[in-house]
């Protein structure tokens, strides 16, 4: 752990940045002195370069004070001081707030208070999670909580502002710890952890001490809270299509045993091919459940399950063509992408009489990756068109093209949008718009789960 003098000193120094009029009247200051003791020990002694010398040293003086206590240059070396510290706080909490991100914490607040001890502690693990002080130079993370307020504000959530080694109720016998400012770690309305200024003296908790102790508080809570919220989101998306997978239709498993068990006298090797698939497509089903998959597999996935339609309907009824651009074939989709609205069309848009065509594409358009399902089945009036993403959609066609729009922008967020163009008669037209920044972006992403409150 880095000296808590060394830390002061590195910060104290950072107010006075090169080619700053500081150093300049610092600079002439020194020159001027050098000028004077040398013109004093000499010999003979220039008049007008003492008197001038000396007017130098005296501006230099005044300039350097005026510089160095000047009221608008303190605030704004303050704010930009505080605004990076703000900003590396929030990088610490960039992968959830754990351990090592409250450490890390700890060690960025501590040179720019005076307080001896900076501590966070976790409720949900009933320790220490951060500290940086004097009396435990050698901490290793995980101790046991010894002050009595931690505990209190841990239960419930409240401030405390602490003057004395007796309101403290410390349990151990630290000498360095007789005032201390502790406010509560919140996500949302659940108290998660404390943050503690600790002091050797109840006189160094002034105004200022407060508001840095309670604005990162807050600052971490909000980004806590933050990081929750993104994880619940995820984690929403997740069981939706757990849910999706929990549906599974009874009529199109039931059709498709059907379909085999009448294939297995008049085709046996085309039932036995179909069997073995119908064992892939439901492996691969329950598999793809908490992860992103390549968007050739889905294709693969969709490809698989028509294979079971055109078995059952006949190929002079169905039929399904694929326009899949190779730049597009590793990029990363969420499962159940296509295969449910290829799945609407063979069940709503089949016409009466006649052949069902089904087309599957995709290609990169500038930013973005488009997808589309095509079909040239009975269609849907305009109405119906423009009303199919809406909550009332609860129904038939409307819950998988519902369920698969509120997936992909769960997953890819700002710039994903779908588009669904019919005409009775005429066939419908889903397109997807996938942002391709978005893709790259979780091309390298964890599995889903919570990475926040570790």
């Amino acid at each position: 752990m880095i000296p808590k003098e060394a830390m002061k000193k590195s910060y104290y120094l950072s107010y006075f940045k090169p080619f700053s009029p500081s150093w300049l009247c610092l600079a002439v200051l020194i020159v001027s002195c050098c000028v004077l003791i040398t013109q004093f020990v000499s010999d003979e002694m220039n008049i007008p370069v003492i008197v001038l010398s000396g007017i130098l040293v005296t501006l230099s003086v005044v300039s350097f004070i005026g510089f160095a206590v000047n009221p608008e240059s303190i605030r704004a070396h303050q704010t930009a001081d505080m605004l990076k510290l703000s900003r590396q706080t929030l990088a610490c909490l960039n992968n959830g707030f754990d351990e090592k991100a409250a450490q890390r914490i700890c060690e960025l607040l501590y040179p720019h208070v005076v307080a001896s001890s900076i501590v966070i502690c976790s409720k949900e693990q009933n320790c220490v999670w951060g500290y940086c002080g004097e009396d435990f130079p050698d901490y290793e993370g995980r101790a046991p909580i010894v002050v009595q307020a931690t505990k209190d504000t841990l239960n419930d959530g409240k401030e405390r502002i602490l003057m004395s080694k007796e309101e403290l109720g410390v349990t151990s016998g630290i000498n360095t710890i007789n005032a201390a400012i502790i406010a509560p770690l919140m996500a949302g309305r659940r108290i998660v952890g404390t943050l503690a200024f600790y002091f050797r003296y109840p006189r160094d908790i002034t105004a200022t001490q407060q508001s840095i102790a309670q604005g990162f508080a807050q600052l971490v809570s909000t980004q806590i809270a933050a990081g929750v919220m993104e994880d619940q989101q995820k984690l929403a998306t997740a069981m939706e299509l757990k849910a999706l997978q929990a549906q599974i239709n009874p009529h199109f498993l039931f059709n498709t045993i059907n379909t085999i068990a009448s294939l297995v006298r008049t085709d046996p090797m085309k039932a036995r091919t179909l069997l073995r698939d119908f064992a892939v497509f439901y492996r691969r089903t329950l598999d793809d459940s908490s992860m992103l998959i390549p968007l050739s597999r889905e294709v693969e996935q969709t490809l698989r399950y028509f294979s079971f339609e055109e078995a059952r309907f006949g190929e002079e009824r169905v039929a399904i063509e694929t326009s899949i651009e190779p730049a597009t074939e590793q990029l990363l989709v969420p499962p159940f992408l296509i295969q449910p609205l290829v799945e609407n069309s063979v069940g709503h848009a089949m016409p009466s009489e006649g052949k069902l065509t089904v087309q599957i594409g995709s290609r990169l358009e500038g930013d973005d990756m488009v997808v589309w399902v095509k079909d040239d089945g009975v269609g849907m009036s305009q109405e119906a068109c423009e009303n199919i993403l809406h909550p009332e959609s609860s129904t038939g066609i409307g819950i998988a093209v519902k369920n698969v729009h509120d997936r992909m922008c769960g997953y890819f967020g700002p710039g994903t949008h779908m588009d669904v163009k019919s005409e009775l008669g005429e066939g419908t037209t889903v397109t997807l718009h996938l942002s391709q920044a978005a893709i790259k972006q979780i091309d390298d992403a964890e599995p889903i789960q919570g990475r926040f409150l570790k």
